[in-house]
């Protein structure tokens, strides 16, 4: 599977996620980014429960977002992930959610592989099918 046929994460935010004034939380933005990119890791046959069967963890590095627009209780939106760096050591994405066409956050999250004792794994040596599987996610 390539970029392209990706599709975008849609859902509704939640009473639970707002604060007082109901917006939603600067948090809940990192979780959203957590849950699409969970999404596209399953979309393209390689779920972080498959990578964990292997012996693969994907532990967060680095993390940011910037908020331009609000999002409140029961708003409908949607996050893009694009994949745009992949060195079989490291990933990282970029996510921009959406509402009604308007851009509400841009951000990005960056990951390392390790195995269970967090030893760094280097992917095209210990599982090359799976450094196979992402570089064509990565490639477009």
């Amino acid at each position: 599977m390539n970029k392209s046929e990706i599709k975008p994460y849609e859902r509704q935010s939640n009473y639970y996620e707002t604060d007082q004034m109901g917006i939603v939380h600067h948090t809940n933005y990192f979780r959203y980014f957590e849950e699409a990119r969970m999404d596209l890791m399953r979309q393209v046959g390689c779920s972080a429960l498959t990578l964990e069967n292997l012996g693969i963890i994907i532990p967060n590095v680095d993390a940011y977002a910037k908020y331009l627009r609000l999002l409140k209780f029961e708003d409908s939106f949607t996050i893009i992930v694009k994949p745009v760096l992949f060195t079989g050591v490291r990933m990282k994405f970029e996510y921009e959610v959406m509402r009604d066409g308007e851009v509400c956050c841009t951000g990005y999250t960056t990951h390392c592989f390790v195995d269970r004792n967090m030893k760094p794994l280097i992917l095209k040596r210990t599982h090359p099918e799976v450094y196979e599987m992402l570089s064509q996610v990565f490639a477009d």
